[in-house]
C-alpha cells in the first residue's frame, strides 16, 4: 500500500513501539491473547472503520508483527527512527506514514477497543483537527482518539523539540473536540480504554474473552 497508489479517507494508526517493561520479558503486541496475538485483535476491531492501516514499531519488531498479522488486513509499517521516545514519537511518526487525512490512533494493548466509538470520532472530527475522548476523571483518551494526521504529527514534533512527552500538550495546539463520558457510552462500554500494561490486566482481559 503505497502512497502514489491511492489517497485515503480514513487511517487507523496502532502504536506498537514501546517496550512494554512493565509487561515482563515479552513484547505485548504480539502476545496471545485468547488464541490471538494482541496486536491483531486490535488491527481486526478497527479495519471495518478505515481505508488503511499503520502499524508504528521498532524496526527489529516487524517480522513478528507481520507474522501475527498474516491473513488479515494489510497494513504498513511506520518506524521510529529513535525507539521508545513514547507514544507522542509514535504518533508524529504513524501519521506521517499515514496517506489519509484523519487517522485513528489507537494503542495495541487495547483489544477492546469498539468499531461503533471510532466511527463517532472519526464524524466528530470533521471539520476539526481532533476529536478525544475525556472520561469523568478528566484524562484525555490520547491513544484511542482521531487526528487530523498533519496537524497533529507537526503539533507533536514541536513538542518534542522542547522536549515535552506528554501527548495532551500537542493536543492544545489543535483545534479540537472532547468527547465526554456520556457520549462515549451512547457508542461503547468504558471497557474499549482498557489497557493491557501488566501480567494482571492480561490475565483480567484473557478471563474475559475466553468468558464470552
Amino acid at each position: 500500500m503505497s502512497h502514489e497508489t491511492r489517497r485515503t479517507e480514513r487511517a487507523g494508526v496502532v502504536l506498537a513501539g514501546g517496550y512494554s517493561t512493565r509487561f515482563g520479558e515479552a513484547d505485548k503486541a504480539v502476545v496471545d491473547l485468547a488464541g490471538t496475538p494482541m496486536i491483531r485483535r486490535v488491527v481486526d476491531r478497527i479495519d471495518p472503520t478505515v481505508d488503511e492501516l499503520v502499524v508504528n514499531c521498532r524496526d527489529e519488531q516487524i517480522p513478528a508483527i507481520r507474522a501475527a498479522l498474516e491473513g488479515g488486513p494489510d497494513a504498513s509499517f511506520a518506524v521510529d527512527p529513535i525507539p521508545d521516545r513514547g507514544p507522542m514519537a509514535g504518533i508524529m511518526t504513524g501519521l506521517g506514514e499515514a496517506t489519509a487525512e484523519y487517522a485513528v490512533v489507537v494503542a495495541c494493548d487495547m483489544p477492546f477497543v469498539e468499531p461503533a466509538l471510532v466511527d463517532h470520532l472519526f464524524d466528530r472530527a470533521a471539520g476539526h483537527e481532533a476529536a478525544v475522548p475525556r472520561l469523568e476523571d478528566q484524562w484525555f483518551q490520547t491513544t484511542q482518539a482521531v487526528y487530523r494526521a498533519e496537524p497533529m504529527a507537526d503539533a507533536c514534533d514541536r513538542a518534542l523539540e522542547h522536549d515535552e512527552r506528554r501527548v495532551v500538550e500537542p493536543l492544545l495546539d489543535l483545534d479540537y473536540v472532547v468527547v465526554d463520558e456520556d457520549e462515549v457510552r451512547e457508542y461503547a462500554p468504558l471497557e474499549t480504554f482498557e489497557n493491557v500494561n501488566t501480567r494482571e490486566e492480561f490475565e483480567a482481559a484473557l478471563e474475559r474473552l475466553e468468558g464470552e
